[in-house]
């Protein structure tokens, strides 16, 4: 994984504004510790960080390629877990490589197909490509949107980045901040509404879009969106569709040329993307898998059962690690460090996040550095398969707002009377909740619970997910460690949104039908373990009226130097 960044100015030449995009790639020297590149022509200026993966030797950035009509330069930032197969499609059409890296096999899948080939991409990226002959720069981001891409146009200039902090970088862009992006923090927050930035004249790319950049103009087009189509599948071919689908993924994304470990927790979808690593490793002949785990001191004693945490997570760790011979880390946190790390996180995410959330999720991936370089995470199946209590929970259901904002009154009501007027935070939720609602695609057919399902998932895979898809980017980039996340499989997605909520819960059970798809990869007393997630130790600085408050706190140190737009 990398960083990148770079603007366009149609006005000047940018060949003297070097120190400006040296400045702007190196925000992003975290995200790409092995590599900086720059390359700057008239008008189009790019900058990378590089986090080699695949074929270290080769494959630095900005690349540049060129044809008899044409030179193009690509700053790329992710992985295709097809490439293999694309470059051989692409050598069968007289194309020619010189190295064995993902990022040139992109690049000429864009020379070939131009933006009709990230419908052939499989894979997690953000990237941007000059084309100089016609002078247009194109960007695009994944289905998911499990790499981030930001932009902003301000006086003229088009200017991007992977992270917020790289387009802060550039003198024309100034870190302010209105009633909108206020309340992108306090009533969504730390959801992000997809699109936004928060910072004033900055956005955000949504996933399953590209644009490109000329003088005519900015075009924006979806590429790719959820689609609803009739399941024709009964359940037990749809447990075994699913099973072949988490294992090609699962075996694709293990393609490094660097060390690659999982994350296990004990629970179901980690344990399911261990044991399918461990068993195409034993078919390989690759050795053992690492393995790793995060805890705090002294939770076994202070650990307490709720909706998300029906039990501890050690004994099961212990106990898949053994089962499937794993090598394995377990990580130890206590109070002080969380709370040392704290500020560290936010700078990683470049607004207010999850705080202690963050901070341990940071610390973990600082650990697992030591060891790999590559890590693949369960994160996502609550969100595909509805395995998370809310979708399980009839107050929820009925809510009708966001079922991760039940308590926002609460939240307003630690606001001042004039930010609330000024940011309306209720109102603000409730008609981003509506925009939400209309996008939803619909069947016809389908009765009113399978509608509200339906809706749920919709919520979740588009308003949820990418919360935790971006805390899991910032906080490992932050510590060069690429994180993969085969739950996030465009193919799986799509499958899996158009099972009816009745075989999704197939067995009475959340995530019913990936158990099914399970059996016999894991242990039985694994495979139908209740639900659990890490209990989250809270620092409190505020209040302890809401679980939510603690993240506020830190929104003071960043709005020092952020201007508020009355």
């Amino acid at each position: 994984m990398c960083g990148i960044t770079g603007w366009i100015d149609w006005t000047r030449d940018l060949t003297r504004q070097s120190d400006i995009l040296e400045r702007m790639t190196e925000t992003l020297a975290a995200r790409g510790p092995d590599a900086a590149g720059t390359w700057i022509a008239g008008p189009c200026a790019l900058g990378h960080r590089r986090l080699a993966v695949i074929d270290p030797e080769n494959g630095a950035q900005p690349m540049i390629r060129s044809s008899e009509e044409d030179a193009y330069v690509i700053v790329y930032n992710g992985e295709l877990y097809n490439a293999a197969e694309l470059k051989r499609e692409l050598e069968n059409r007289g194309r020619r490589f010189t190295t064995t890296c993902d990022t040139e096999v992109l690049l000429v899948a864009y020379m070939e197909w131009g933006a009709a080939c990230l419908e052939r991409l499989n894979g997690i990226f953000a990237f941007a490509v000059w084309d100089g002959a016609r002078e247009e720069l194109f960007l695009a981001r994944d289905r998911l949107g499990v790499k981030p891409l930001f932009f902003s146009r301000i006086d003229g200039l088009f200017i991007f980045g992977s992270e917020p902090k790289a387009i802060l970088a550039h003198p024309a862009v100034s870190a302010e901040i209105g009633a909108e992006g206020l309340a992108e923090i306090f009533a969504i927050g730390p959801a992000r509404t997809p699109g936004h930035g928060v910072y004033h004249h900055l956005e955000e790319l949504r996933p399953g879009r590209w644009l490109k950049v000329s003088r005519e103009g900015i075009a924006e087009r979806i590429y790719w969106q959820l689609e609803v189509r009739p399941h024709e599948e009964n359940e037990e071919a749809t447990a075994e569709r699913v099973g072949e689908l988490l294992r090609d993924t699962v075996e694709r994304q293990l393609v490094s040329d660097v060390p690659i470990c999982t994350l296990l927790s004990g629970g179901l979808d980690s344990s399911a993307l261990t044991a399918l690593a461990v068993d195409y490793y034993n078919r390989t002949g690759q050795g053992a898998v690492h393995t790793f785990s995060v805890d705090y001191a002294d939770n076994d004693k202070h650990f307490r059962a709720h909706a998300f945490q029906p039990g501890a997570d050690a004994p099961w760790i212990e106990r898949m690690s053994s089962h499937l011979g794993t090598v394995h880390h377990a990580v130890t946190f206590d109070t002080p460090e969380l709370a040392a790390a704290l500020r560290d996180a936010v700078l990683a995410r470049d607004l207010p996040g999850m705080a202690d959330v963050d901070a341990s999720l940071l610390l973990f991936c600082r650990e697992i550095k030591k060891e790999a370089t590559v890590a693949l995470s369960g994160e996502a199946a609550d969100e595909i398969f509805g395995g998370y209590p809310w979708f399980h929970r009839e107050d929820a259901l009925n809510a009708n707002t966001f079922p991760w904002s039940l308590a926002s009154a609460v939240r307003a009501d630690l606001l001042s009377p004039d930010a609330v007027a000024w940011i309306r935070p209720l109102d603000y939720i409730r008609e981003r909740y509506e925009e939400a609602i209309a996008e939803v695609p619909r069947l016809a057919g389908e009765n009113d619970r399978e509608r509200r399902m339906r809706e749920m998932s919709y919520l979740n895979i588009t308003r949820f997910m990418p919360t935790l898809l971006d805390r899991k980017d910032r906080m490992s980039m932050a510590v060069g460690l690429e994180v993969r996340v085969p739950y996030c499989d465009h193919r799986l997605v799509e499958y899996v949104w158009n099972i009816p909520w009745a075989i999704k819960t197939a067995g009475d059970r959340e995530k019913g039908i990936l158990r099914q798809a399970l059996r016999g990869v894991l242990p039985d007393d694994v495979l139908y373990r209740k639900k659990a997630h890490i209990r989250k130790r809270t620092i409190r600085t505020i209040s302890p009226r809401s679980s939510n408050c603690c993240w506020t706190f830190w929104m003071i140190r960043p709005l020092r130097s952020c201007r508020l737009l009355m």
